[in-house]
């Protein structure tokens, strides 16, 4: 069984159709690359998984449980999590806050608990602010970890973010374009830090157009054009497709 399954997933906007008849699987601990020109479908796909959009057809399989169309908090419990091209952190709050509000999808106590501020509600406090520091120190963000997130260099509020995501103990992870924006340097950095989510029971499925990062950090790779899925497999294989070069050069390539 597959973690994460797609079977003929379809999205139609009126006459367009962004994502079409799309098969794709990812298993346990692996890092998956989703590439692919601008407009192939990528994103839409990811708000399908995470239910933001509603399959107009196909299905959805998360370890074998039918997830197609159900709402996103409910993805979130099951164990998918995401982050997005834009950066949507809480800016006046601090890193350590922000994870924080990550974790209290995996809280117990109610809103009787958080007025009185009984036993329950100071326990699960303790442990929720002990795992956020576990998870800042696993992004290399503990030290910085009562700033301001605004205060924050790009490259680290991208990995605050991601930070965020993993604050729901998810088993799969989304990755919509981590290194937009980045520099070289902090590209490299990003690319050895997804390498490490695999140490953490990960599996991770990413949107990029850093090729450099994608071919290193890949298992396999699935291609879309035009909201059709035109290749799938290793780095190396996908390298030589011809294909895939004429999605992305043109067929003079």
């Amino acid at each position: 069984m597959h973690k994460l399954q797609i079977q003929g997933l379809t999205k139609r906007f009126g006459g367009l159709t962004a994502v079409n008849n799309i098969d794709l699987h990812m298993d346990d601990n692996e890092i998956i690359g989703l590439i692919g020109p601008n407009g192939a479908g990528k994103t839409t796909l990811f708000n399908m998984i995470t239910g933001m959009y509603i399959p107009t057809s196909g299905k959805l399989f998360y370890q074998g449980q039918d997830i197609t169309g159900i709402k996103p908090y409910k993805i979130t419990d099951i164990g998918i999590a995401r982050t997005f091209q834009n950066i949507r952190l809480f800016l006046m709050m601090t890193v350590l806050e922000n994870v924080l509000i990550g974790l209290h999808t995996r809280t117990n106590t109610n809103l009787f608990d958080a007025i009185t501020k009984n036993k329950r509600y100071r326990n699960e406090e303790k442990t929720s602010h002990k795992r956020a520091i576990e998870i800042l120190e696993m992004v290399g963000l503990k030290e910085r970890k009562d700033e301001y997130s605004k205060n924050l260099s790009y490259g680290e509020q991208r990995k605050l973010e991601i930070a965020r995501a993993m604050a729901s103990n998810p088993g799969i992870l989304l990755l919509d374009e981590p290194a937009a924006g980045m520099n070289d340097n902090e590209t490299a950095e990003l690319t050895r830090f997804i390498k490490t989510l695999k140490n953490f029971g990960l599996t991770v499925l990413l949107i990029e157009h850093d090729m450099r990062l994608v071919m290193n950090i890949c298992e396999r790779i699935y291609v879309f054009d035009h909201g059709s899925k035109i290749a799938e497999g290793s780095p190396k294989e996908i390298q030589k497709n011809q294909q895939v070069i004429e999605a992305y050069l043109g067929k003079g390539a």
